[in-house]
């Protein structure tokens, strides 16, 4: 049987190793990638690289136990968020204990259930497992879980097929069945530059862009007010912010462009393009009239990601096995922000979330993890060896 004690210690132990690779997405984790492949590979592991376009990142598929299906694929990205601007106490990238939280970016997101799973390794490939444990670490899930989708197709294609998918995301070792999807746009704005008592010879590409702005802020206040009381989700409804906006050299200068991104969260059920088409159809009729006044001018709507949700599956294999891993006997839970699981679902895996850490302390100064949710991580994991041996 393994000792939880001996492996919330390792995980601790390895933990430290993974916080210390700046893998924050505008980065290279090629280093966090090797790093995991070392230590699989003594134990034996068969693994994939999934590589993105340039090289710079990488997905990892390994698998620790028979070349079988019906086993358990445990998910987690390498990527953090930046600490640009944050106030730290500490070194972000060095872990550092202070009474009985451990602080780093990425303790709680989601570094730590990449160390269990890792910690964890030996464990398994000590076991007489009768199905294999696989771990899937992705690239850039902060930026729109843009690593997955081709892991998930390796995994489809050529691999042992997994009866349940149990990803990372912190929920403080408590069961989610449930979460929103998100899509995410940049919008580019072009107008003409004049000056700014010459209206009629140029384009002010940030008014023009405001007209799309002041649309997606009343389609952000009617979802708010069209939400369904009875939604499990926090906000209840689909939720849309603009997070960035860019443009203009000078006050009594038509601005030449204005960019701004926007994104929509959206519970299941709810169709992202069909509640955006009064914008795009907004845009089309932009496009025009600003070419017509500029032939330079125009608008541009980029897709930058599009995460499915993840829906609820009340009963579900996943669901019942994470809750027995975990010791959970509570309600229900869905959470508001998007993660790989979505995409698995979409795969067919069926598929939830579970791991260490609070997602209030995501993203966050300071960022830390309870060493109490180590070890209950850690004890999931003992659980997880003994069922996939049995």
């Amino acid at each position: 049987m393994t000792d939880p004690a001996r492996l919330t210690q390792a995980a601790a132990e390895t933990l430290a190793r993974l916080i210390a690779f700046d893998t924050t997405s505008r980065r290279t984790n090629l280093e966090l990638i090797e790093f995991a492949e070392r230590r699989l590979a003594a134990c034996g592991a068969q693994m994939l690289r999934v590589g993105n376009a340039d090289g710079s990142k990488a997905n990892l598929i390994a698998r620790i136990g028979p070349e079988a299906d019906g086993g358990v694929l445990l998910s987690g990205h390498t990527d953090v968020v930046p600490v640009d601007g944050q106030a730290w106490s500490s070194d972000p990238f060095v872990l550092t204990r202070r009474g009985e939280r451990y602080y780093g970016r990425g303790t709680a997101d989601m570094k730590a259930f990449l160390a269990l799973a890792l910690a964890a390794a030996p464990a398994f490939a000590a076991a007489p497992l009768k199905r294999p444990v696989q771990l899937a670490f992705s690239y850039d899930e902060e930026i729109g879980c843009l690593g997955a989708p081709s892991l998930i197709r390796e995994l489809v294609r050529d691999g042992p097929q997994p009866e349940v998918v149990i990803v990372g995301e912190p929920t403080s070792m408590e069961t989610v069945s449930g979460h929103k999807g998100i899509a995410t746009f940049r919008v580019t704005v072009t107008g003409k530059e004049a000056h700014s008592s010459l209206t009629h010879l140029g384009v002010s590409a940030i008014m023009e862009a405001a007209r799309l702005i002041a649309l997606l802020s009343e389609i952000s206040r009617e979802l708010e007010r069209a939400a369904d009381p009875g939604s499990p989700f926090t906000p209840k409804g689909a939720s849309l912010t603009i997070g960035q906006i860019h443009g203009g050299t000078a006050v009594n200068i038509l601005a030449r462009e204005c960019v701004f991104a926007f994104d929509l969260r959206a519970p299941p059920g709810v169709d992202a393009l069909e509640v955006l088409k009064p914008v795009f159809d907004l845009a089309e009729r932009l496009d025009a009239e600003l070419k017509a006044r500029a032939p330079e001018a125009g608008v541009r709507i980029e897709t930058r990601s599009g995460t499915p949700p993840l829906s609820p599956d009340p009963g579900g294999r996943a669901e019942a096995l994470a809750r027995r891993l975990a010791g959970d006997n509570g309600p229900a839970r869905v959470v508001s922000y998007a993660a790989e699981a979505g995409q698995f679902q979409q795969a067919g895996y069926s598929t939830v979330i579970c791991g260490p850490g609070s997602i209030e302390q995501a993203h966050q100064p300071d960022e830390y993890l309870e060493v109490s949710q180590l070890e209950r991580g850690a004890a999931f994991m003992s659980r997880l060896v003994e069922h996939l041996a049995r």
